[in-house]
């Protein structure tokens, strides 16, 4: 029998949750089993599955001894320790950090497997500095709380602890925080600045997207809104300023496409063979400026309300090109 102690960062989640990260290749079906035969038990009674977890409170455990071990913990403080880290650091505090990631970059591992992504260099990072230790933690690690496509740069968030990932990841939902991007496009913009209202569908068969008019969408399409203002024009192209007011799949990259101005460097939504030759191995997009657009400043990340954070125009590789 082993016992387990719910930890901060294990509280606030629901029983079968918390099993499914800590323990490790136990199938669903047998660990509900479990629960019902009394072989699982919170503060030694009778558990349920989606029994809300406490700091404090201990688990019961009358399981085979292999479901401890693997995952997250096996061998990886080892790794941590050896990985050279290379972070682009736009704000870390005691909750969370700010990375700026370059294009070409992975944010997750991929499904090979690949470790050399930011996400790993982060938690190298606080492992170094001694902020998380793998070997303490049974259901938590640090994780990031949005993505940007391998092939696009900008700000992604990460948080360090279990409170923080809940709550900023509640507030990217609500729609509390605004990202704007630089993006260069073939053309020049009729208006300088406007909002851009269509409808949007995935296909992950291919992992693009499709922009519609309303008049023609289908009916599981979902509506985008984006805002964008010319900062510079040269060369037939213009660099814009981006705003979005919806999150979707390669919304920018597919909507100015569908205007009749794709991104330079993109070779999925428009022909990007001259663009390489001028040196755009990426599209040219990038996520640079945040702004935290709290509702208010009560719970624990309170104190990022109304704060804004982004990278100089002149460090975004694609600016140079409109000097």
């Amino acid at each position: 029998m082993r016992e387990l102690t719910v930890g901060k960062n294990d509280a606030g989640q629901r029983l079968d949750k918390f099993l499914t990260k800590s323990l490790y290749g136990m199938p669903q079906s047998l660990m509900y089993r479990l629960i019902r035969q009394k072989k699982i038990k919170v503060n030694r009674k009778r558990a349920e599955n989606n029994q809300m977890l406490c700091e404090g409170d201990t688990l019961q455990l009358f399981i085979a001894e292999e479901f401890f071990e693997g995952g997250e913990k096996s061998g990886t403080a080892e790794a941590l320790s050896r990985v050279r880290t290379n972070l682009d650091i736009v704000y870390e505090d005691e909750n969370i950090m700010l990375l700026s990631k370059r294009p070409g970059v992975l944010v997750h591992d991929d499904k090979e497997g690949q470790n050399n992504t930011l996400l790993f260099h982060a938690k190298a990072y606080l492992f170094q500095k001694g902020e998380y230790d793998p070997s303490k933690e049974q259901s938590f690690a640090p994780a990031l709380c949005n993505r940007i496509d391998r092939n696009t740069g900008g700000i992604v968030i990460l948080a360090k602890n279990a409170e923080a990932l809940r709550v900023m990841n509640e507030k990217i939902r609500d729609g509390e925080t605004s990202k704007f991007y630089l993006c260069a496009v073939h053309g020049i913009m009729r208006r300088k600045s406007d909002t851009l209202h269509a409808w949007l569908k995935k296909d992950s068969k291919t992992n693009t997207v499709k922009i519609y008019e309303a008049s023609n969408k289908p009916r599981d399409a979902k509506s985008i809104g984006t805002k964008y203002k010319v900062i510079a024009e040269k060369d037939g192209n213009s660099l814009l300023e981006v705003e979005l007011l919806t999150g979707r799949t390669h919304q920018i990259r597919a909507q100015f496409s569908y205007i009749g101005h794709p991104l330079l460097g993109d070779g999925k939504y428009g022909v990007n063979r001259d663009d390489r030759a001028k040196g755009y191995k990426y599209q040219a997009l990038y996520s640079y400026r945040l702004r935290f657009d709290f509702a208010d400043k009560s719970g624990p990340l309170g104190y990022l309300c109304g704060k804004e954070f982004s990278i100089p125009k002149s460090a975004v590789w694609f600016t140079e090109d409109f000097k």
